[in-house]
This record gives C-alpha cells, structure tokens and sequence, in this order.
C-alpha cells in the first residue's frame, strides 16, 4: 500500500485536479509538508508522537540545543531546510536513570546555579608592540561559550549535517566578505579578552562555541573570534598576512588546562592591562535541566559522559519518497483533508473550503480519539494514588492508613 501515493489522489479528488498538468504531484506534496511539518503537530498533540530524547554528554560542555533533521530531498520537491526533530522537551528528566529537577524558566535555575563570572584578572600587560600571547585563564576548566540553534541551521548553508556542537578548524567555509556569515545573534561566548588601544578604545577577543577539528590530548579546544555588530559582523582572527588560523598553538582556548594562544588584530599600548573573564563552575555529575531558547542547559558541567534521557514529543518527518510515507496509516484521510483545505484556501474557492470544513473537523477528531483514550485512561495522581514509594514511621506514606 503506497500511502503517499493514496494522500496525493485523495487530495486530487478533493481539490478535483485529476491531471498533473494542472497541480502538479510536486506542488502537492508541497502542501502535505506544510500541513503535516508546521500545522497538524500544532492543532494536535498526539500520544502515538511522544518519544523519549536521550543523549549522552560531552565532558565540560553544558548547553545542547535541540536537534535538527538533516536537509531532506526527493525527487518529488526541492529540499526542506532543517527544522527541529521535537516540538518540545518535558518532565521527567534523568541523568544515568537519576531524576532530577527539570525547569523551563530560567530565574529559578539560575537562583540555583548561577554562572559565577570571577572578578577581572590581568594575565599580561601590552608593550604597544607585541601581538601575540600566552596566558591561563585564572580559573579552568572554563565554561565554552555556545552556538545556538539559529546559528546551527544558518551553518547547515555550507554543510548539508546539522551537527551540534560545530567542530572546524577554520572558519574558512563560513566567510562572506571577510565577516562570520553567522548570525552575531546566535553566539554566546563563554570566555573573554579585553584590552585598550592606543586611542582609547577597547579590543574584545572571545570563544565562538565552534571547537577545533584537530585539538589534541581529548582537550576542547574552543575557536577565538573578534564580535562585531549584527547582523554578520563577527571576524575571525588572523596570524599576520595569513587570515583565519587557528591551530593548538594560536587562537584557541584549552577549556580543561585554561591555555589561551591568540594572536591580537592590534597591539595593547604600553602598560594596558590584558583581562580576562570565564565562567566557571565546578564539574561533576548533571543534578539540574534548564529548557530555554530551544537549548538544554545542565549544571554542573559534565566531568565525563552522562545519559541524559527526557520526554518529547516529535515532530513529524517530512512526506519525501515513497518508501518514506506517514508512519500512522490511519492519519493518512486526516492529512489529505489538510492539505487540500490549504490549496481551497490559496485558490480562494470558498464555496468547496466551507463544504469540506466539517469533514476536515470530523477526520481531526477521530484521530485525536486514539490519544484521547490513553489519556483519560490515566488516572490524575495525588499523594495516595502511588503506594509504591519510600515508607515513613512519621508520614506513614507507603503504608496506607492503620
């Protein structure tokens, strides 16, 4: 049974567009994906999409954003641009099968884990020539600074994996007239370098959350930038005539050790103070979850991997070949109906929109029924409906009543 092909003559039927020649099986599919990817996950939460998310940590880094689908293509359509694999992250949330606290507000998270930025250090004192330097940062391993999720699908520009984090040794694939081709918007560094020019001005040095392909040693090397003004103003930094050089011994930061190699755009005056600021925090097991800007933040940084597991509800995959048809056949009626409602919209035939509207309602509630029944199944919990708990002499909780 071809499914897609049975969504696509059934929307035909509807719209009664028998021939190709008039509405294409391309533009038709453009319809199911719009409908399925961007309005059914909206008008519906059904249970048959909700999954679990797990994935394991890398040590020290402490912000994930949410995944994305690669760029998918058929030879149906062009191809679809990533968009998130979940609409949305929930309670419980466990770290190696642990629960622990789970927020989607960050001022009681941050209440409880603050990130702690130590007062200013010097680490070096300019000489009005001298470029390039080499210092630790006062407190390591540092907290790396994250490309969000914007910043990520504007990557997916160069490289068809919407991978997370970017490892690169270069920021060589992202230039567009010698500027980051990446939203400044999307960068939240995580380590800082300041210091005066000799017109009183200052210089700001800072991490990018892109890390080095090549580091050594298992250390997170992170790559330095120069921010710039938005929207595209973020530079790379240089080493002399030769733009864009990043390697393990300049312009990059080693998280774990705090070694900073960089080469400055321009020498600190004389006796100007080179500062540094990081966040700091101390590593150890994930005890907190921190859902925000399509990003799960835990603290405290992971000093190994973890298995962070929490529930999610998915978003549907794209309509694309054949073989790759909606997995429910039972919504396949309820998704043909949608579609076709778009194209009776878009081609401005009311009188067919306003006949076929009831039965696009009556195709949404019986597939709304399926979860409907497994949720009111469900009994609402209360402190006595779950007698399977720790057991308490004063609270008698686990006991029952005597």
């Amino acid at each position: 049974m071809n499914l897609l092909q049975d969504v696509i003559t059934y929307v035909r039927r509807i719209v009664k567009t028998p021939s190709p020649a008039v509405l294409s099986d391309n533009l038709i599919c453009d319809y199911i994906n719009r409908f399925w990817l961007m309005d059914m996950d909206a008008r519906v939460q059904l249970y048959d999409f909700r999954t679990k998310y797990q994935f394991q940590t890398i040590p020290n880094v402490c912000d994930y954003n949410m995944p994305l689908y690669n760029v998918q293509t058929s030879s149906l359509q062009a191809s679809i641009t990533p968009f998130p694999v979940y609409q949305g992250f929930m309670t419980p949330a466990y770290v190696n099968g642990i629960q622990i606290p789970f927020y989607n507000y960050r001022d009681p998270f941050w209440k409880l884990w603050p990130n702690y930025v130590q007062p200013l250090q010097p680490v070096a004192i300019g000489d009005g020539s001298t470029k390039n330097f080499s210092f630790s940062l006062p407190y390591f391993p540092a907290i790396p600074g994250h490309l969000d999720m914007s910043g990520i699908i504007a990557a997916t520009t160069i490289y068809t994996a919407t991978t997370d984090p970017i490892f690169a040794n270069d920021f060589t694939n992202y230039l567009v007239n010698g500027t980051i081709n990446i939203p400044t918007t999307s960068f939240y560094p995580g380590v800082y370098i300041t210091y005066t020019n000799a017109n009183g001005s200052n210089t700001t040095i800072s991490d990018s959350g892109v890390f080095l392909q090549n580091g050594t040693g298992g250390d997170l090397y992170g790559l330095l930038i120069q921010p710039g003004n938005a929207p595209y103003g973020n530079l790379p930094l240089s080493s002399g005539a030769t733009p864009n050089v990043y390697s393990t011994s300049i312009n990059t930061v080693n998280y774990a050790t705090g070694q900073v190699n960089v080469q400055f755009p321009n020498a600190p005056i004389s006796g100007s103070e080179i500062q540094v600021q990081s966040y700091f925090f101390e590593q150890g097991i994930p005890r907190a979850i921190l859902y925000w800007d399509n990003c799960l933040t835990i603290r405290p940084p992971p000093n190994t991997q973890y298995l962070i597991e929490l529930d999610a509800y998915l978003t549907p995959a794209a309509f694309l070949a054949t073989s790759q048809a909606i997995p429910f056949a039972y919504m396949a009626e309820y998704i043909a109906r949608g579609a076709a409602r778009k194209i009776l919209s878009d081609t401005g035939d009311l009188e067919q929109f306003q006949f076929y509207e009831p039965l696009f309602r009556e195709q949404e509630t019986l597939v709304w029924k399926r979860s409907q029944r497994i949720f009111t199944a469900t009994r609402t919990g209360t402190i006595f409906s779950d007698l399977q708990g720790p057991q308490s002499s004063l609270t008698n909780i686990g006991q029952g009543a005597t």
